[in-house]
């Protein structure tokens, strides 16, 4: 692993592409290396980091996550997916995102940082914390320091996954305290998250008060005092929370599709239907007669959803399993194409918002807030997102199992987790078998019929990409998929 200057025209190209047509046309005209301090603007920097993002979150992590989570298996007519099923994925398979976030996203956010405009140095911070998470909380210890100053070479020294948080709260705060920094120079729409302006950097701020919150939240189990403290010091600063979905939009064009709508539709995939409906997740929505079923995933000509057991692939169904919808871009068919190529990546959603406050509070961690109240703005808000009439969000919350809060603080914990989880499927893959890490909830997961493990265990890191154990000196050693990371206790 090694940050380095390289050529990025074609990622800025890419990361522009996906704010449509409007106003693109001057940050196509590019001539020179957009990583060079001399001629590097913000504006063409800025939309290659969160394209990258985007990349990693809606393809890499959204497939593995997905499977992981239990949202999706494999087809049993194809064949893509089916180590991850078994549990027996090679680390070559992680090359590509390692690289895309440390080669790519951080070396621009590196730059980034080094802007004169407040804006653009308060977004990189918190980017930088967003992308260090999703790495720390996928492989466990990771390169931070050594990484950024680039006095290693090619094998940065590994920092362990604490140091990594301490980093990740520091970075968030400061992120934080700069959008409040009095100018009118904001990004445009060189910002594909919340759209630049006055308006998109209240968003940024809200973003880093939700993502504080979630960084402090998964230190629950391994340090529940810095937790604690933490959430205590957040809430003392009076912070507003997301409301509506931190996401980059994409539209049914070449080169400006969901990341992962366009590898299953690539020459390569050529549109192969490799992921379907999970069981797992789908007994748990039919148990609880969620309407959100039938928008999450696609139905049959009888109008049902088939799922078959997780990791079944070698066995065929007697019915044909069903799809995950278009609008989660992994429906791969030309004639959902306008749907699922413009499904929207989602960083951290609104209902993920509601959710995390309604846990701080339940805990009694945070000062403010009504627990009751903010586990129904989450169910709301994911209702709220796929059009779901206020008549069929009032029958669940007054019917469905799952949708009741019960009095004990353990109780509450495993209703809201459990809800996120229904909440973040088809979008938030990753996220949603992250916090079953943390807290075990949904307790629904099931082994996979198909892993190689000989043992019950399910799946508690990554691996280390090969490019890793074969290049860094410092590498510190292979670790299995079933050792947990730090805070997963």
């Amino acid at each position: 692993m090694r940050l380095r200057y390289r050529n990025t025209i074609v990622a800025v190209i890419a990361a522009v592409a996906v704010m449509g047509t409007t106003g693109c046309e001057k940050f196509l005209d590019v001539n020179q290396n957009p990583n060079s301090p001399k001629t590097a603007t913000d504006n063409l920097i800025l939309p290659s980091t969160q394209a990258t993002i985007g990349m990693v979150v809606g393809n890499n992590l959204q497939i593995f996550g997905g499977i992981y989570a239990q949202y999706w298996t494999q087809n049993p007519t194809s064949s893509q997916y089916k180590t991850i099923d078994q549990y027996q994925s090679n680390p070559a398979t992680f090359d590509r995102m390692w690289g895309l976030m440390y080669n790519d996203a951080l070396q621009d956010l590196l730059l980034l940082e080094q802007s004169k405009n407040s804006n653009y140095v308060a977004i990189a911070l918190l980017e930088k914390a967003y992308v260090f998470q999703l790495l720390t909380d996928a492989f466990g210890d990771v390169p931070l320091k050594e990484a950024l100053r680039g006095t290693s070479g090619l094998s940065p020294a590994y920092d362990p996954q604490q140091e990594v948080y301490d980093s990740i709260f520091a970075w968030t705060k400061r992120g934080i305290a700069l959008t409040t920094v009095a100018t009118s120079n904001y990004p445009g729409s060189d910002d594909l998250v919340f759209g630049g302006g006055a308006a998109g950097m209240a968003n940024w701020k809200r973003f880093g008060n939700t993502f504080l919150l979630r960084a402090y939240l998964r230190l629950s189990e391994v340090d529940p005092n810095k937790a604690k403290a933490g959430i205590q010091a957040l809430y003392a600063t009076n912070p507003a929370f997301l409301t509506t979905d931190a996401k980059i939009a994409y539209r049914n064009e070449g080169g400006n599709q969901h990341p992962l709508y366009a590898e299953g539709a690539s020459p390569t995939l050529n549109r192969t239907q490799n992921l379907v409906a999970s069981a797992t997740a789908v007994n748990a929505f039919v148990a609880n007669n969620d309407p959100r079923l039938k928008v999450l995933y696609t139905t049959n000509a009888a109008g049902n959803v088939v799922s078959i057991p997780q990791g079944s692939f070698a066995t065929q169904p007697t019915v044909a399993p069903t799809f995950p919808a278009p609008i989660t871009g992994g429906r791969f068919s030309a004639a959902t194409a306008a749907v699922a190529a413009a499904a929207p990546v989602k960083l951290i959603s609104a209902p993920e918002s509601y959710f995390l406050q309604a846990e701080a509070v339940a805990r009694g961690w945070a000062p403010a807030g009504d627990v009751n109240e903010l586990f129904k703005a989450g169910i709301k808000a994911s209702f709220d997102t796929y059009a779901i009439s206020a008549a069929d969000y009032n029958t669940y919350i007054n019917s469905a199992p799952d949708a009741r809060l019960p009095a004990d603080v353990a109780g509450r914990i495993r209703a809201i987790i459990t809800q996120k989880y229904y909440a973040m499927n088809g979008t938030q893959g990753f996220e949603a078998w992250t916090e079953w890490r943390r807290t075990g909830y949904p307790d629904i997961l099931v082994k996979s019929q198909a892993s190689t493990l000989g043992t019950n265990d399910l799946p508690a890191r990554l691996l280390y990409p090969e490019t890793e154990i074969t290049r860094n000196q410092k590498f510190p050693g292979v670790k299995l998929v079933t050792e947990k990371v730090w805070w997963d206790k």
